[in-house]
């Protein structure tokens, strides 16, 4: 199951590059109109899933700075937040591969921002959560650049297994 998790990662930091890469073209009008995404604009969506992976790494970790609410702004220079999310995939990389299998069996607890209750799970459906986060907000920015003119990106999986660099977790 590590595996498993460790390919979520490393596609996980491979999708947000391409992302960001085609966000990096946009003129600043483009960047913060609302195209209607749940966040409205490429800006606040990309500010969201930042905030997001903060609140979700400090709950994971108990280290790191994380937001009060979802809809953080936390970067509003697309430079500084681009810089901000490929340490915070870094930091998701390494804390991954630090993971044993005993680990993501054991508990955890924590509280939601959105019902603070705090809720005590295994560590691998959480994961499995804050992974497939990152794959909902990510159509969203696909649909936000199609929206504006873009080209379509290939953020499929498939597509991050035939790289060459990610190719052992398909063989």
């Amino acid at each position: 199951m590590l595996d498993h998790y460790k390919m979520f990662a490393d596609y996980n930091r491979w999708a947000n590059r391409l992302v960001y890469e085609a966000a990096g073209k946009l003129d600043d009008a483009q960047y913060r109109e609302n195209k209607g995404a749940f966040f409205g604009s490429l800006h606040a969506t990309l500010n969201h899933v930042l905030a997001a992976d903060r609140i979700w790494m400090k709950r994971f970790t108990g280290t790191g700075e994380a937001p009060k609410t979802l809809d953080a702004i936390l970067f509003d220079n697309f430079a500084a937040l681009s810089a901000a999310r490929a340490a915070e995939d870094d930091r998701i990389v390494a804390f991954i591969a630090g993971l044993s299998e005993d680990a993501l069996a054991g508990h955890f607890t924590y509280t939601p921002v959105s019902n603070p209750v705090p809720v005590t799970q295994r560590l691998a459906p959480p994961l499995a959560h804050f992974f497939n986060h990152h794959t909902h907000h990510r159509g969203q920015c696909h649909m936000t650049l199609t929206a504006l003119g873009k080209p379509s990106l290939g953020l499929d999986m498939s597509y991050f297994l035939r790289a060459p660099e990610y190719r052992h977790y398909a063989e």
